[in-house]
């Protein structure tokens, strides 16, 4: 048997799914983390496969979630839905449920939360909302696990049972009158078990479903006759007229079910929202406690970590006992520079980074459980909104900051697709863990006893997503108002162990695997490269391959300060993965100095190389360019062509050489005794245009009509 798992958004959903499959999917504590369905089998009995569909508000296909909600039920029909409600918003998530009992197919509902609906003082009446709605109601507590077991069980009961034309919602009998008829119509055409719910599609003129009923003109008319009927009978339109049949048996369920309820006490979730979405503290609090994610992660306890992993493991254990051992198997000489320089250069550079990355994990883990985050996007519609974006847009940006895929994918909740292809295309401005390393990086070699660059790191992809956000939006290609956000903030709670260290378990988990793949490939590659010429004969660095290639291309970024070749080298292995930035200093700089360590040892190279203007310089353009391809594919499946996609990647490209070059320029002149140039003029000028473009106000902007979303 095959049951979906249904329920709105943050209901606790892929909790329970987690919990009844034993499957390890991502919990978030805010909308969206679910975008597609996924499957898996009942742990206590594999004839049963759990479909968890995405988190929706309704059926009406208005969000590519709901599309897919919406296209498995109908056309899959599963032999039972499991309904997850969320029992401290009830009256919301019930309107879902009566909508999924429309499909005919045998639900039950499953009220989670029950544990802080106690703690909220209210207390519901299951068996009396089970008569009301017409189906099973069953209390659980899916963080705890708790009722789960004898949810499934009356879905089985439900799934077996034999057809039931009681399992409909109860509406009013006018409005029962008119979809009856409607039904008698369309009997034929439709599946018996699912006419009800081509009756009230039909009802609301859902030009889709229309199509797909094969009526005859005449048939057509009836049913219009029908509606224009109730309509007059109802003094509303037939869309309205279905809505308020929903609601008005939603609040007859409610006030019937619920046996107490305090409203006027305000619980101590509201209490800390007072200040920390406070219109006036929330952005100064946000600032205070990603500044000590920060600290805590580059300046602090990560540091710990990865100073032993880097001057201990990688600096002494591990070459001390490669090398002599390589020395008395008489290995060729070239051979061990490979693996000392290479390899454990190349590699050791970037998995040093891991305690740092695993201490940021964490805290990010922390925040995003205890529900601290969801408030962020909250507090940031208010800005967002100000500059063209919508909250839903900070979403996928949240979940960049673990991986800029998944925050990319993120971005199908929002129904605008204008909105959607802009958030795409500046979500990978937040930094995420792959650039922690460059961050890690740049911070220990040029402001070791800075704490604030790293947090500025952060700070510097909002400001580039705001700015964009104001810029794109005066465009035609992205004009329009920003769509609307909605979201319920999850009630606070202390994170839970296994939630946490699921993240940062499956997060260090992706990291080691790409440093043992990609990444390991990667610092192969650049060793060869580095060592041999074009007729692969075995030469000094500076006459090698990637010397030379390097050099042709490394007059470009002379304006941003880093103009050698071993940095520009560094920069374009980072579009394969941006920890290929750090791997490839570890392999060239290794090499160059005749190390086998890294870590600490390649912070005074780069300060040798570079002055603190141009690595703060070369951290903002890997953190504003392109991101891995990893990503750039995934921008590819979500805009459709390849012509969005390299629309996307020219834009970031070119405003991380923007932003590097105003910074180097200013910086370099103001701050390091630099003399004014031509340059530092141009980047003034460049700075000016910026200002210009941020602040003008174009009259109408307008996409044009003749030209289709493809086209564009």
């Amino acid at each position: 048997m095959e049951f979906a798992l249904a329920g709105n958004p943050n209901s606790g959903k892929t909790t329970a799914f987690n919990a009844l499959t034993g499957a390890s999917q991502y919990v978030g504590n805010w909308p969206g983390v679910t975008v597609e369905k996924k499957g898996g089998y009942l742990k206590k009995d594999k004839s049963i496969v759990l479909q968890d569909l995405p988190g929706i508000y309704s059926l009406a296909p208005y969000t590519p979630e709901e599309i897919v909600a919406r296209d498995y039920l109908i056309d899959a029909h599963p032999n039972a839905i499991l309904d997850i409600v969320d029992a401290t918003n009830v009256e919301r998530n019930l309107y879902l449920s009566v909508q999924l009992m429309e499909t005919g197919i045998p639900i039950v509902v499953a009220m989670n939360m029950m544990d802080v609906v106690a703690r909220q003082n209210k207390q519901f009446n299951l068996d009396k909302m089970a008569y009301a709605l017409g189906a099973p109601v069953v209390g659980i507590c899916a963080l705890k696990g708790q009722g789960l077991k004898e949810a499934v069980a009356k879905t089985v009961q439900a799934a077996n049972a034999e057809e039931d034309t009681d399992r409909y919602p109860r509406y009013d009998a006018r409005f029962e009158a008119a979809i009856s008829e409607i039904e008698d119509i369309i009997c034929p055409l439709v599946p018996r078990d699912r006419k009800r719910w081509f009756a009230i599609k039909l009802f609301e003129r859902d030009i889709k479903v229309s199509e797909q009923v094969n009526l005859t003109a005449d048939q057509r008319q009836d049913v219009e006759d029908i509606i224009a009927t109730a309509e007059k009978i109802f003094n509303d339109d037939s869309e309205s007229i279905v809505i308020n049949e929903r609601y008005a048996l939603v609040t007859r369920i409610v006030n019937l079910a619920v046996v107490k309820k305090n409203d006027f006490s305000l619980s101590a979730s509201d209490k800390i929202d007072r200040v920390v979405t406070n219109r006036f503290l929330a952005l100064p609090i946000f600032a205070i406690v990603m500044w000590l994610v920060y600290y805590l992660s580059i300046q602090t306890v990560g540091t710990l970590g990865t100073d032993w992993v880097n001057d201990v493991l990688f600096g002494q254990l591990i070459p001390n006992t490669i090398t002599p051992l390589l020395a008395s198997w008489h290995v060729a000489a070239w051979m061990q520079g490979l693996l000392l320089n290479g390899v454990i250069g190349g590699l050791g550079s970037v998995i040093g980074f891991l305690p740092q990355l695993i201490v940021l994990f964490i805290c990010l883990g922390i925040l995003e459980d205890c529900g601290y985050m969801a408030r962020i996007a909250f507090v940031m519609d208010r800005l967002f909104r100000k500059f063209g974006l919508s909250g839903k847009s900070f979403i996928p940006m949240l979940v960049a900051t673990g991986c800029g895929v998944p925050g990319i994918m993120a971005s199908r909740t929002i129904e605008n697709e204008k909105d959607r292809h802009m958030t795409i295309m500046i979500t990978t401005f937040m930094p995420c863990s792959a650039k922690l390393t460059i961050i890690a990086l740049v911070a220990g070699a040029f402001f070791p006893t800075s704490s604030w660059v790293a947090p500025s790191a952060y700070f510097v992809g909002i400001g580039a997503i705001v700015g964009s956000g104001i810029f794109l939006k005066k465009t035609k290609l992205f004009a329009g108002d920003p769509a609307p956000f909605i979201m319920e903030l999850p009630t606070y709670h202390i994170p839970q162990f296994m939630n946490v260290s699921r993240q940062v378990l499956e997060r260090s988990k992706s990291f080691i695997k790409k440093a043992g793949t990609i990444i390991f490939a990667s610092c192969v590659l650049v060793w060869v490269l580095s060592n041999f010429n074009f007729t692969f004969q075995m030469v000094s660095e500076q006459n090698s391959m990637l010397a030379i290639m390097g050099s042709f291309i490394a007059p470009i970024f002379v304006p941003l300060g880093w103009g050698n070749w071993r940095a520009t080298v560094a920069a374009i292995t980072g579009l394969v993965a941006k920890e290929n930035v750090v791997g490839t200093f570890g392999v060239l700089f290794s090499r160059s100095q005749n190390l086998a360590e890294n870590g600490r040892q390649i912070w005074p190279l780069l300060r040798q190389a570079f002055t603190p203007a141009a690595g703060y310089s070369f951290l903002i353009f890997n953190l504003l360019c392109a991101p891995c391809f990893a990503a750039i594919g995934a921008m590819r499946r979500e805009f459709g062509t390849a012509k969005w996609t390299m629309t996307a990647v020219g834009y970031q490209c070119s405003l991380a050489y923007v932003i590097s070059f105003i910074i180097y320029q200013l910086a370099h002149w103001s701050l390091e005794g630099g003399g004014f140039t031509v340059a530092t003029g141009v980047a003034l000028a460049v700075l000016a245009v910026v200002i210009y473009g941020l602040v003008y106000k174009p009259k109408r902007v307008s996409a044009p009509e003749s030209l289709s979303t493809a086209q564009l």
